[in-house]
């Protein structure tokens, strides 16, 4: 069996080879003989067989009926072939845009598909045409009376960054189903794909350095603010002991630092967490912050966004998060808020 699937894969390589030589990228395509590959399908196969079958008895009884019947039935499947290869044969297929999705959805591409003007102003039409992902979901159109018509591709993600969907399928069996007509395109298309959000509570917030930015009183800062009278259960070791020394009354050291006005989503503020759940948590807060007013900046190593709002300023950070490092960013499993 292994040495089966050897040469199984070995065939198949060759041939997906020879695919990309034959069928180079392209954003718009038009069919062609060269583009296309036909064959019978596994109902044209019995319709083949059955036609033989017809055969070898007419002519083992000398039935001139059940002959003609035979010779009918195979002259229907050589005008088939012609028939369905006319029915993909000269078709344009356009690659219009894509939508940015997060990692674990089904990507999006638009595709426009038109049919030439022949002379005299008429054109072809296409019916039963399918299109689209061996690994997402198919859409099956016809052309017949519009001259265009814009369809969607789906296809799942599995990395983040600019994600390849690989080959698109368009294949047709018009009109009886019997012959298969199909190509494998690339269309040059990508999908940006942003980190799968983290459900990661509230931001840290920033610091800076200096007299900018709002003054806070808070535990665990280094800059002394001042006194204030001593209250039960704070620790003993805030206690002014030189003032209560000398006689006065009992008071505890206030410690503060200047926060920053603009909340920076930062990436040092996730200390021990991988690449990939540090993106995560990351892109949770650029989703829950844009739905407020407030304004956010981004910081990555080497990378520095300036706090903003809005739509192209969301658009523009998540960007950045999905093409950090994105050359091995495997898929992660985790749970979606």
């Amino acid at each position: 069996m292994a040495v089966t699937d050897r040469i199984s894969d070995f065939y198949r390589q060759r041939f997906w080879r020879w695919v990309s030589r034959r069928l180079q990228p392209q954003r718009k395509v038009t069919l062609d003989n060269k583009k296309l590959f036909i064959f019978p399908s596994k109902a044209g196969f019995g319709f083949l067989g059955f036609a033989a079958l017809l055969w070898l008895v007419g002519t083992n009884y000398e039935n001139n009926l059940i002959l003609g019947l035979a010779f009918t039935l195979t002259a229907l499947f050589v005008v088939t072939i012609l028939h369905t290869f006319s029915n993909l044969s000269g078709l344009q297929l356009e690659f219009v845009s894509s939508s940015s999705v997060f990692l674990g959805d089904d990507g999006e591409v638009e595709l426009l598909l038109q049919r030439p003007m022949q002379k005299g102003g008429k054109s072809q039409g296409y019916e039963n045409i399918l299109v689209g992902f061996p690994t997402g979901g198919q859409t099956i159109t016809d052309l017949i009376e519009d001259d265009q018509v814009r369809i969607k591709a789906f296809v799942p993600t599995c990395q983040r960054g600019w994600f390849n969907p690989g080959r698109l399928l368009v294949e047709s069996r018009f009109p009886f189903g019997i012959i298969r007509c199909w190509t494998w395109l690339d269309m040059d298309m990508q999908i940006l794909v942003y980190p799968q959000p983290l459900a990661a509570g509230k931001p840290p917030p920033s610091e800076v350095s200096g007299d900018e930015g709002e003054f806070h009183c808070e535990h665990g800062a280094e800059d002394f603010y001042g006194f204030k009278s001593y209250q039960p259960g704070e620790s003993l070791k805030q206690i002014a002991w030189k003032q209560y020394a000398r006689g006065g009354d009992l008071y505890t050291k206030e410690y503060a630092t200047h926060r920053d006005q603009h909340l920076w989503l930062d990436w040092d503020s996730l200390e021990g967490m991988g690449r990939e759940e540090r993106l995560s948590r990351l892109c949770f807060w650029v989703l829950e912050i844009s739905k407020t007013q407030q304004e956010y900046g981004l910081r990555l190593p080497g990378v520095e966004i300036v706090p903003g709002t809005g739509l192209p300023h969301k658009q523009a950070v998540l960007k950045a998060l999905a093409l950090f490092e994105c050359q091995h960013a495997p898929m992660i499993k985790v749970a979606r808020p």
